[in-house]
C-alpha cells in the first residue's frame, strides 16, 4: 500500500519523507527540487510489537510496513501539463492515500512558489488542479455511459446519474471523497475509475517549532476549511522533525521532544494516521524465530489474512488458532493462554481483529 506526499513546490515534502524514510531525498531552496518520485518502506511504529518481543525473545522481529511516495511539487496550470504536471498527476494517480503538505509558517529566508504564505489558497491550489484531471478522466467515461444510456440500458442510466452528480460536484470545485454518493453506488460506480480526488486524504500542517503542539492560527484555517471533508488534519514541525533525526541516540532524542512538550516524534504519529488513512491494521504471529506484524485491510476474514504469509495458505485454510493481545500479555506466553482456555479456534468467517495473535492450520 503506498501513500503519496504531494503539495506545492518548497513546502517541505522531502524534508518529511527524510524524516519518514532512511531514504535521503534532494530537499533546496528551491522549487522542483525532487523530479522523479523517491520511495521509502517506513516502519509502523506499533509498542504492542515490542511487547511481544519482550515476552517470547525471538530470533528476530519484522514490523508492518507502509511505502510512502515522494512526489514533485506541483503548480497552477498542472492539469494542462504545466511544470511537472503531467508526471505529478501519472504518480499520484498510482497511490492509495494523499499525504497532503502545507506550509504553515513564516520564514522569509525559505522561498514560496506564490511569494505569500496562505495554505488555504495552496489547498486550493493543488485541490482544483486534480479535479480538473478528474474531470478530465470523468467525462471520458461519461461519454461512453451516455451512449449505452440512450439505448435504454438501465444498469447504464443509473451509472450515468451517478456519475452525472459526480461531475456536478467536481465542476463545483468538491472533491470526490466530499461528495454525498451512497456507500454502494461509490462502491460500483465511482471506485473503478480510480480518480485521484476520491483517495483518502491526510493534511499535514507544517509548523515552526514553537507551534509544534498547539498549532497556530495557519492550522486553524485549515482545520475550519475540511470539516466537510471527511479527511484528517495533524501538525507537524518538519524542520524540527528533520533535526530530532539527526540526533544520534534515542536519549537524546527523547530529551528533544520533551523539551517541546512532545510525547513522540510526530513522524510516528503521520505513519499511524496513514496506516489509518489506508483502512489498514495490524494482526502477529509470535514464535521463538520470528515476532512478526503483518498488515491486512479492517474486515478482512481470517483466511484472507493467512493469504498475507502466503496464498497457499488461504487456499488451503482449515482454522486460526487466535489470542487477544491483552489475553497474551496477562498471562505472558502462548502456553499460559492455553492453560487459562483464552486461545479461541476460530473458521473462514471470522473477522480479523487489530492486535490478533494468531496461528494458522492448513492443508495444501
Amino acid at each position: 500500500m503506498k501513500a503519496g506526499i504531494v503539495g506545492l513546490p518548497n513546502v517541505g515534502k522531502s524534508t518529511l519523507f527524510n524524516c519518514l524514510s532512511n531514504a535521503k531525498a534532494q530537499s533546496a531552496n528551491f522549487p522542483f527540487c525532487t523530479i522523479e518520485p523517491n520511495i521509502g518502506v517506513v516502519n509502523v511504529p506499533d509498542s504492542r510489537l515490542n511487547k511481544l518481543e519482550e515476552l517470547v525473545n525471538p530470533q528476530r522481529v519484522l514490523p508492518a510496513t507502509v511505502d510512502i511516495v515522494d512526489i514533485a511539487g506541483l503548480v497552477k496550470g498542472a492539469s494542462k501539463g504545466e511544470g511537472l504536471g503531467n508526471q505529478f498527476l501519472g504518480n499520484i494517480r498510482e497511490t492509495d492515500a494523499i499525504i497532503h503538505v502545507l506550509r504553515c509558517f513564516d520564514n522569509d529566508n525559505i522561498v514560496h512558489v506564490d511569494g505569500s504564505i496562505n495554505p488555504i489558497r495552496d489547498k486550493e491550489t493543488i485541490d482544483i488542479e486534480l479535479q480538473l484531471k478528474d474531470l478530465e478522466s470523468l467525462e471520458k467515461k461519461l461519454d461512453k455511459v451516455r451512449k449505452a444510456s440512450r439505448t435504454g440500458n438501465k444498469e447504464a442510466q443509473k451509472e450515468q446519474e451517478v456519475l452525472e452528480k459526480v461531475r456536478i460536484g467536481l465542476e463545483a470545485a468538491i472533491s470526490v471523497r466530499a461528495i454525498e454518493i451512497s456507500a454502494k453506488d461509490r462502491e460500483e460506480f465511482v471506485t473503478p475509475l480510480n480518480l485521484i480526488t476520491d483517495k483518502p486524504v491526510l493534511y499535514v500542517c507544517n509548523v515552526d517549532e514553537e507551534s509544534a503542539v498547539n498549532g497556530n492560527a495557519y492550522v486553524d484555517a485549515i482545520k475550519e476549511a475540511v470539516k466537510d471533508e471527511k479527511a484528517e488534519v495533524i501538525v507537524l514541525a518538519v524542520g524540527t522533525e528533520a533535526d530530532i533525526t539527526e540526533l544520534e541516540t534515542y536519549e537524546e532524542r527523547q530529551l528533544f521532544l520533551e523539551d517541546l512538550g512532545l510525547k513522540e516524534p510526530g513522524a510516528s504519529v503521520l505513519i499511524r494516521s496513514a496506516y489509518k488513512l489506508l483502512n489498514l491494521q495490524t494482526y502477529f504471529t509470535a514464535g521463538v524465530k520470528e515476532v512478526r506484524a503483518w498488515t491486512i485491510h479492517i474486515g478482512d476474514t481470517a483466511p484472507q489474512a493467512a493469504g498475507v504469509i502466503h496464498s497457499d495458505f488461504e487456499k488451503g485454510f482449515i482454522r486460526a488458532e487466535v489470542i487477544a493481545y491483552g489475553d497474551y500479555v496477562k498471562y505472558g506466553s502462548e502456553a499460559k493462554v492455553k492453560e487459562a482456555g483464552k486461545m479461541r479456534v476460530e473458521g473462514k468467517e471470522y473477522i480479523v481483529k487489530d492486535g490478533d495473535v494468531m496461528h494458522f492450520r492448513f492443508n495444501v
